[in-house]
């Protein structure tokens, strides 16, 4: 398929208002009809406000290629909770289905993978968004995770001149954007002695769990300076223990996205920085996608949607 782009608009994205492409020819006109409704099955890793402004993507393609009669049916089979088991449980059943697309946001790289094997033996066109899982996939998302801790890493590092105590919101242990930010992050921090990691601790993706342990850190280490958080979540868990504990401005944040909160938070100036994913293209791009190979169409084996930084500097 070829992309072709026009003019810029403006659109109000996470409470920014940004410039955002206008395609000249939609990706729809593109797709061959296909004389069936199709259904497609979104698997996150657990129910988010992150994956809702994925589901909006989705669905505005979906609209899109109705409009020019074909049909699709876009399901979210989200697991309230990040439970590897129950993820794996919800691939295994929609596999028996048989879609016509099936996109996973991995949990757990190694049984995630395994159980994607079995969808694609099945015949099921089998993709994966959000976190990355293997090459073996068709993958839309934000590929490069480990340069986005490395960058917050900087950053705070600079902002810190250097010196301080900090700790790290890990979010899921076993996924993979995850892990791979906290190797960045780590990374970027490393060669500067006057940093030091006082607590590290996995919130599963669950805001309570990051105000919880961001007030339990608080108490034991007194002379914390800066957090780093990994996920969607925790940044706004992170700020508003810190909020609550009267050192709003007092103790650097930086992580992960643009959730409405977490832009209210950077410019209240609570939280220092975020990288802010692209999530409404993720799903966009992957319904697109995965009717392309319905229709017999080439698609991508790696669509980076990428990230960019968010400071207070943006609130104006």
């Amino acid at each position: 398929m070829k992309l072709t782009f026009g003019l810029s608009t403006m659109a109000l994205i996470g409470g920014l208002a940004v410039a955002v492409p206008v395609y000249a020819q939609s990706q729809a006109d593109l797709i061959k009809p296909i004389d069936r409704e199709l259904t497609l099955v979104f698997i996150p890793k657990v129910i988010h406000p992150w994956y809702d402004v994925v589901a909006e993507g989705s669905r505005f393609a979906a609209e899109e290629l109705g409009q020019r009669g074909i049909k699709v049916n876009v399901i979210w089979d989200q697991p309230p909770q990040a439970d590897v088991v129950d993820q794996n449980q919800r691939i295994e059943a929609n596999i028996g289905r048989r879609p016509d697309g099936l996109s996973v946001a991995c949990l757990d790289q190694a049984t995630n993978v395994q159980m994607l094997k079995e969808a694609k033996a099945a015949g099921v066109n089998t993709f994966t968004f959000n976190s990355f899982c293997s090459e073996e996939f068709p993958f839309v998302g934000q590929r490069d995770s480990y340069q986005d801790g490395y960058d917050l890493g900087a950053y705070l590092v600079e902002h810190l001149g250097g010196e301080g105590e900090v700790g790290i919101l890990s979010g899921s242990l076993t996924a993979t954007d995850h892990v791979d930010r906290i190797k960045g992050f780590k990374e970027a921090i490393k060669d500067h002695p006057g940093i030091q990691v006082v607590f590290e601790q996995p919130d599963n993706d669950v805001l309570e769990e990051a105000v919880s342990l961001t007030e339990n850190a608080l108490l034991a280490h007194p002379n914390i300076k800066g957090f780093f958080a990994s996920n969607a979540s925790n940044p706004i868990g992170a700020a508003r223990a810190i909020q609550n504990a009267g050192k709003a401005g007092e103790i650097a944040i930086v992580g992960m996205d643009d959730l409405p909160e977490a832009v209210d938070f950077v410019c209240d100036g609570t939280i220092t920085a975020l990288k802010a994913q692209r999530q409404w293209d993720i799903g966009y791009w992957s319904v697109i996608y995965m009717v392309a190979a319905n229709a017999g169409h080439t698609f991508p084996m790696d669509h980076n949607t990428g990230s960019r930084l968010i400071t207070k500097a943006d609130c104006d």
